[in-house]
């Protein structure tokens, strides 16, 4: 049964790590539209840290926490994300996904269908689609034709010299690199502004860079080069885009709470009005699609 969001929607976490910790559990607990219905996750004593840390409660049964929330936030890895997400919308929860969904198409489709055969919304928490500078400059620009080209870097230093980062420690990360890990964000902004991306050649780089060049259904074209290895001292995130109002680049964003507010919101309201959000599993899904042939290209 859809748990229909009446009040304040009671929402859960699934995920314990650095980046539940960062961010889900302090939007979470800090919004004042929902209730923090608890904390699930794969090491019990971790949840029930992060939980009282929280205010809320923590859960080692992750279908009773099915059962007392609306909906669900995941922040897990992504092979561990999607079968847990297909067992809460099948108990009527809706989902608020990590990005990517999945590392395997199949993994995702699974998630998109589950979704959709159990009528719940879900939203993908792709950072820029929800940063409010970011959001607004991805409507503006999808709003607006003449795009020729775009040229997009994401080149990440989590792995670079020096670096002591907590999310170094991830062991998909660390397997599947910056494709995977900053690729869906890249594309969360190319793919609503330039369209879907109609082909594709994809070559690797040094040590995890993947360098991308896209055609789209608008007919522009648009390249990405993307890396968790760079140098901190170049690490940098930017996008440019090119047509006939001439140059338009991607402002900067900061910090992740608020944005994860704002999905929150995004899936607070799908659930009411029964809309789709743009960013939902079955583009979650398409992301899958393109990195795994990216992968599969570059080799």
């Amino acid at each position: 049964m859809v748990k229909h969001l009446g009040g304040k929607p009671r929402i859960g976490l699934l995920g314990t790590g650095p980046w539940a910790g960062h961010t889900h559990a302090p939007a979470l607990a800090g919004h004042p539209g929902i209730e923090f219905s608890g904390v699930w996750g794969r090491r019990p004593e971790a949840a029930v840290d992060l939980a009282t840390a929280s205010g809320t409660r923590a859960y080692d049964d992750v279908d009773a926490l099915f059962a007392a929330s609306d909906a669900v936030a995941l922040a897990l890895p992504p092979d561990v994300q999607a079968p847990l997400a297909v067992r809460a919308a099948e108990a009527g929860c809706h989902v608020l996904l990590d990005k990517p969904v999945a590392t395997t198409t199949a993994g995702a489709r699974a998630v998109a269908d589950a979704v959709e055969r159990a009528g719940v919304a879900s939203v993908v928490f792709c950072t820029l689609r929800f940063a409010e500078p970011t959001a607004r400059w991805i409507a503006e620009r999808a709003a607006e034709d003449g795009w020729f080209l775009a040229e997009g870097h994401w080149l990440g230093s989590l792995y670079g010299p020096g670096s002591d980062s907590a999310y170094a420690s991830s062991p998909w990360r660390r397997e599947k690199g910056g494709l995977w890990d900053v690729g869906p964000h890249v594309l969360s902004v190319l793919l609503p502004v330039l369209g879907d991306v109609t082909g594709i050649t994809a070559v690797r780089g040094a040590a995890d860079s993947h360098h991308l060049v896209l055609r789209h259904a608008s007919g522009a074209s648009s390249t990405a080069t993307l890396t968790l290895s760079a140098p901190p001292e170049a690490a940098e995130a930017a996008l440019t885009l090119y047509g006939t109002g001439g140059r338009a680049e991607l402002p900067r964003w900061d910090g992740a709470v608020d944005a994860f507010g704002a999905a929150v919101d995004a899936l607070t309201e799908a659930a009411r009005t029964g809309d789709p959000h743009p960013c939902d599993a079955r583009f979650g899904l398409r992301l899958t699609e393109i990195l795994t042939k990216a992968e599969e290209l570059a080799g």
